[in-house]
């Protein structure tokens, strides 16, 4: 596919916020044409809304988070929040198979369309409750929670694979004079492994960037 100037431009903006990008990342993201999802400023490197409340994340967040999950071509990958699925049709590009959950129904149906006129075939959708996930194809390999949660869900923690790793942004309130309180967020790294000797998980937590995401709305 032949890469435009909008596209190179929005890669080199993206290679300025942090080099160490992985090249496979940065391909995804030149084989999935971002105006195919959103019809205002697509390639500049903001969050756009897109109806209900709902926004696409800036081209940078999507490849800083599809990054960090170091996503390997025999994985199965769980989305939080499909939105307009731009992210979703990142992840296809290097996942063997996606599931992506959203609550917002009228949001989920426009993107089942969009995914079928574009040929995404390999993206499952439902509507649901993000918190819950989807367990009846649990575990995943990876998570990506595209929305601001009070603290790591642990239902998602469940549906992570031995090896498994998550990302979410998680709120972090500080008081800041007596009655105001401000929200801070930053993405974080959860990491499953099993320790075999005391026969149990080992969860860890790795705090990345501060952020802003539209918040997980729990329930329907």
């Amino acid at each position: 596919m032949k890469i435009s100037g909008d596209m190179k431009r929005m890669v080199s903006t993206i290679l300025m916020h942090d080099n160490s990008i992985d090249e496979k990342v940065l391909d995804a993201i030149t084989q999935v044409p971002r105006h195919n999802f959103v019809s205002h400023f697509p390639y500049e490197d903001r969050p756009v809304p897109i109806g209900h409340g709902q926004t696409i994340s800036q081209p940078f967040i999507v490849a800083y988070m599809t990054h960090k999950l170091d996503i390997e071509p025999s994985h199965k990958v769980l989305e939080i929040g499909t939105g307009s699925g731009y992210q979703a049709a990142v992840l296809s590009e290097l996942a063997k198979d996606v599931y992506s959950v959203e609550r917002i129904d009228k949001l989920l149906q426009r993107t089942k369309k969009l995914f079928k006129e574009l040929g995404y075939e390999k993206i499952k959708l439902k509507v649901g409750d993000g918190h819950k996930g989807w367990e009846e194809n649990a575990p995943y390999d990876r998570i990506i929670v595209t929305a601001s949660a009070k603290k790591v869900p642990k239902r998602l923690v469940n549906q992570l694979k031995v090896g498994g790793k998550l990302i979410i942004p998680v709120q972090n309130p500080k008081q800041i004079a007596n009655s105001a309180y401000r929200v801070d967020e930053n993405l974080i790294l959860v990491t499953k492994e099993r320790d075999y000797l005391l026969e149990k998980d080992r969860i860890s937590h790795e705090k990345l960037l501060g952020v802003m995401f539209v918040p997980l709305v729990e329930g329907l």
